[in-house]
């Protein structure tokens, strides 16, 4: 009874130390998406990562203390349980990818850190520690240092904002001068919708430029042109 309890706490110590690994390394991805006030923050993450690790031990140990039987031939995957919590978690992530009406699409990377918190929790729960650590430790480095660093110095591509223009012109040959201006200018128009109505045109440009000042900045840029009456700038990216 004795050898029986110690074996029990050793294996309740290991799966508490698995679970708690799991959710420490699951915090560190999701503060990452909290200070960027991202829809899946600190506690979404720990959840996945956590209950995720708890399944992939209950299939892992199940598969291998399920005792076998003369009359019935028992095979079980030890990592069946972890292959639903991959295709599960996904209709989770894609709850959080968002269009907007100006068919820009945002949560992409949210998306992702959900199935990657799913990640983290089966890899700790089939003891496969460093390699969720450095993991981890690779996803955040990426997010937090290569992309800006990217963004910065990268291909010129790479370095532009997209934003998107909306503005009233008065007459239809300003559009022109519109489209010049911004292509003067070093902006790359990648969409362009215009609609015209008692004497007044609307114009809804998705434009990429080096944004190298704010958007009241880009703002006063347009605003400046005389043939702009009213005039709405929005950064998507």
């Amino acid at each position: 009874m004795g050898y029986f309890h110690i074996f029990h706490e050793t294996i309740r110590s290991v799966v508490l130390f698995k679970l708690a690994f799991a959710a420490m390394l699951s915090l560190i991805i999701g503060i990452e998406r909290e200070l960027k006030k991202k829809p899946v923050g600190l506690k979404t993450s720990l959840v996945i990562s956590t209950f995720s690790c708890l399944l992939t031990i209950i299939s892992i140990d199940t598969a291998y203390s399920t005792p076998p039987r003369g009359d019935i031939n028992i095979t079980m995957d030890p990592l069946r349980l972890a292959a639903q919590i991959v295709s599960g978690v996904g209709f989770l992530g894609a709850g959080v990818i968002l269009r907007k009406g100006n068919d820009s699409i945002t949560g992409l990377t949210t998306a992702a850190i959900v199935w990657g918190a799913a990640g983290i929790g089966i890899a700790v729960g089939a003891e496969f520690y460093i390699e969720a650590l450095l993991t981890v430790i690779i996803v955040v480095f990426g997010i937090e240092i290569v992309a800006p660093f990217l963004t910065k110095i990268g291909p010129k591509r790479i370095r532009m904002r997209e934003l998107s223009l909306k503005a009233k012109i008065a007459h239809k040959e300003n559009i022109e001068e519109l489209l010049k201006f911004m292509k003067k200018n070093g902006m790359v128009i990648d969409n362009i919708r215009i609609t015209g109505e008692n004497l007044t045109y609307e114009v809804d440009i998705r434009f990429s430029t080096l944004l190298k000042n704010n958007t009241y900045t880009v703002f006063n840029t347009f605003h400046a042109l005389p043939y702009i009456q009213k005039i709405e700038i929005e950064i998507l990216s």
